[in-house]
């Protein structure tokens, strides 16, 4: 979906709306570039789109979408140019929240050539270990952010749900379903597709292997801090989407995942992307954990716009029915 928008940068956030006193909802699109604030928790920038007619003083839900650039590059521009195509017109995020006048988060994390096995866009082991604070637990740099996002809703008239929507496709649906495992509580419902087949699974063990992160949870705590809370991931609503003739394997690379990771997933939950589709639906379903699956037939590593509505239609659904924090 193509538009003008207007860019600020350090702006006066009552300017950035354009709405008056006895308006009741956003007068046009706009887009604020949030930079950096390592005092508040986050060492990279995130950008916020709030799409015209979003309604003010009236609770909705904020989504949140991961940027993928698709490549490696240590020019924070590549990334920033790629996270803002992705708010403004380039993403199922942005037909989402236009289609729902819901404001749509986006973070500008770096995904650097001079560290190309670390794969920040997929929320891979190697960032998850990084000490480097640009880099470091990605995971609680987004909740800065979107903590920060909300005061800066809130301040304006935008009132957000204590949870939030996620969308991702492709690295960015491995984010978010990575996301989803060490901080369920925040999200209200999520949809991901394109994401290798491969789901990161409420497992320590398979077959007598052991499944660390990001397959599965045997070493999460050591990583974490806590335990794996499958009660308050099982109130996740799920919408787990994969073309039928989708190929695109990151499973078979090494900065997606290690050669013993690889060796783990091709042996145990399936050597081809649809294999593993499957299999994580019957290990999800084992675990009594029930997300929407849905599968399209002709598509490969894409969306249609039939997709595409019927993800918005399951956020709307969502959006529409009594708003309550669980």
């Amino acid at each position: 979906m193509r538009f003008l928008y207007t860019l600020f940068l350090l702006v006066p956030i009552w300017d950035v709306f354009s709405q008056t006193d006895d308006s009741n909802f956003v007068q046009k699109d706009s887009l604020l570039y949030i930079s950096q604030q390592p005092s508040k928790g986050f060492f990279n920038d995130y950008i916020l789109f709030i799409p015209k007619d979003t309604p003010l003083n009236k609770k909705i839900v904020l989504l949140v979408e991961p940027n993928n650039t698709g490549k490696t590059s240590d020019t924070i521009e590549v990334h920033k140019r790629s996270a803002e195509d992705l708010a403004t017109k380039s993403s199922v995020g942005n037909n989402i929240a236009t289609l729902l006048k819901i404001p749509l988060l986006v973070p500008v994390f770096p995904r650097p050539t001079a560290e190309a096995l670390m794969y920040t866009h997929a929320l891979d082991r190697d960032v998850i270990l990084e000490q480097t604070p640009i880099y470091k637990r990605l995971d609680l740099q987004l909740l800065a952010m979107i903590k920060d996002a909300k005061k800066i809703l809130e301040m304006n008239k935008i009132v957000v749900d204590e949870k939030v929507f996620m969308n991702g496709f492709s690295a960015s649906g491995t984010f978010v379903n990575r996301f989803s495992f060490i901080h369920p509580e925040i999200i209200k419902a999520l949809a991901i597709g394109g994401f290798n087949g491969e789901l990161m699974l409420p497992l320590n063990t398979m077959n007598a292997t052991i499944l660390n992160y990001p397959i599965g949870i045997s070493d999460f705590h050591n990583l974490f801090s806590k335990p794996f809370n499958v009660k308050s991931y099982r109130t996740i609503q799920q919408f787990v989407y994969m073309g039928k003739l989708d190929e695109n394997d990151a499973v078979q690379f090494d900065d997606a995942y290690s050669k013993s990771e690889q060796k783990i997933i091709n042996q145990n939950i399936g050597a081809t992307v649809y294999q593993r589709f499957l299999k994580c639906q019957d290990i999800y379903k084992s675990q009594s954990l029930h997300p929407i699956f849905k599968s399209y037939e002709d598509v490969g590593h894409w969306t249609t716009s039939e997709m595409n509505l019927e993800i918005a239609k399951f956020f709307f659904k969502i959006l529409h029915s009594k708003i309550t924090s669980q």
